[in-house]
């Protein structure tokens, strides 16, 4: 019998009478059953979250650093059970799901760091002689109730992203997981109260994505983060109202490889990008634009090296790509790559779709217009292309609705500075794939790829407001 894991409401586990359940991707076998957050849930996780933040905001660095200190340490000592649940609700290999377990203790040891550079700047006040014996001091406040958002390709490390800035900032959490993974986010809000947080500052609802908007609209929340798909994230900004709103959302990558680059090393790095957790990732690389003398070499390498990828059950250890998260989003990536074949692309390697189960593919012969090239496939799906000039590739990666991420492979460093000023992206990685992502580092994207930045100095800013406080020191200088 599958286990039931109840919802977490101002610090405490409740059972609801709605259930969910959870499956495992690669078989549908029933994994686990999730209670589901009614409106009365959701309104007291509010509620508490309001009360919560009066104790949070109050907690002196040096306990937050402590909480996030011991919350590592938890994640650490619960590393065999959180890695088992990612790998269960997400169907990823179960090393890829330990490696999402250390990037998770990672952040939250970078959030303790940060939490203790949280500083404020002196303004003086005396450009003019109306400023005189003034001085004006900047401190950074958390805002209030964070609702928190997360997608199912990294439950549990983008979960951290939030909630561990949150904490750094003293803010109190409302996290609401994925409907497919929510386990390991339950886990964690157990861990998070082990830790000590506050226990009215701490809510982790799992429910329909309809149910929360009521949560996003309302006043008491003072900040939403959300990562996911942009349509869902551009929604739920309009209808965010005054608080401030941070949007980690989709892409279509670009890497350009020129004729100066090491191709093998370029060809390597192409490979993990495309296919890391069946292409499921929004920095994934998708096109890959390749300088015309070097394109047949190129594309020759990486198809050789898609068909050396062990595709299949993720429960095995050698396997490197499983399934993706449901037959629906294999379903929809196929309709993309056949629609592209219809329109004359050709399929080099893969292309075959079985329930869950899709094939690395490779795509050659497409155009900008087609959706494998302006939408996000999110799926392990590459297209490669000839491009002749430097401006021609630039332009073309350019010719898209997202900017989240581009990777470039050249050793000229005018080529470099040209792309970084002029590919519109968050984060250009210099002979390095779209998909290379730090933990600590700013990460986010332009244009329809979102607003704010990730990584928890940048999104402890985010997640902060300054405040000016001026003092006048009248007779200060007698």
């Amino acid at each position: 019998m599958s286990k039931l894991y109840e919802i977490i409401v101002a610090g405490r586990k409740r059972r609801t009478a709605e259930v969910k359940e959870v499956r495992f991707p690669y078989n549908d076998e029933v994994v686990a059953e999730v209670c589901q957050a009614g409106e009365a849930d959701l309104e007291e996780a509010v509620a508490a979250s309001v009360r919560g933040f009066e104790a949070t905001r109050k907690l002196p660095v040096h306990q937050r650093t402590a909480i996030l200190g011991k919350l590592r340490e938890l994640i650490g000592e619960h590393r065999l059970e959180l890695a088992d649940a990612v790998h269960k609700e997400t169907g990823k290999p179960y090393s890829m799901a330990m490696v999402e377990v250390g990037r998770a203790m990672e952040v939250i040891r970078a959030s303790g760091s940060e939490a203790q550079m949280i500083g404020g700047e002196i303004v003086p006040m005396d450009w003019t002689p109306a400023g005189e014996g003034r001085l004006g001091i900047i401190r950074r406040f958390p805002l209030g109730p964070v609702l928190a958002i997360t997608p199912f390709n990294y439950p549990l490390n983008l979960a951290c992203h939030k909630i561990g800035p949150a904490m750094a900032a003293g803010n109190s959490i409302i996290l609401k997981p994925a409907t497919a993974t929510p386990l390991s986010a339950l886990i964690l809000g157990e861990l998070l109260l082990e830790a000590g947080y506050p226990a009215e500052a701490v809510s982790v609802v799992a429910c329909p994505g309809a149910r929360l908007e009521r949560l996003v609209g309302d006043d008491r929340i003072a900040f939403l983060s959300f990562t996911g798909s942009s349509q869902v994230g551009w929604h739920l900004k309009s209808i965010a109202g005054r608080k401030k709103v941070g949007l980690e959302l989709g892409g279509n990558a670009a890497v350009i490889v020129h004729d100066d680059a090491d191709i093998g090393y370029a060809v390597g790095r192409i490979v993990m990008g495309g296919y890391t957790n069946s292409g499921q990732n929004c920095i994934h690389v998708q096109r890959v634009l390749v300088q015309s003398r070097v394109y047949e070499e190129t594309v020759a390498r990486i198809v050789e090296k898609v068909r050396e990828i062990k595709f299949g059950d993720p429960g095995l250890e050698a396997t490197e790509v499983g399934p993706m998260i449901d037959a629906a989003a294999a379903s929809k990536a196929m309709d993309m790559v056949a629609e592209a074949v219809a329109q004359g692309a050709t399929v080099l390697v893969g292309g075959q779709c079985r329930g869950t189960m899709f094939e690395p593919t490779v795509l050659a012969g497409t155009t900008p217009e087609m959706r494998v090239n302006r939408e996000e496939i999110f799926g392990p799906v590459i297209t490669v292309s000839p491009y002749e000039t430097w401006d021609e590739a630039i332009a073309r990666a350019n010719d898209t609705e997202y900017g989240l991420q581009a990777g470039i492979f050249t050793q000229n460093i005018s080529r470099i500075m040209r792309a970084f000023e002029e590919i519109q992206v968050g984060g250009l990685q210099v002979n390095d794939v779209s998909t290379f992502r730090m933990d600590h580092m700013p990460y986010g994207g332009v244009k329809a790829s979102g607003v704010g930045k990730e990584g928890p100095k940048y999104l402890i800013e985010e997640m902060t407001e300054p405040r000016l406080m001026v003092l006048n020191m009248p007779g200060a200088g007698e």
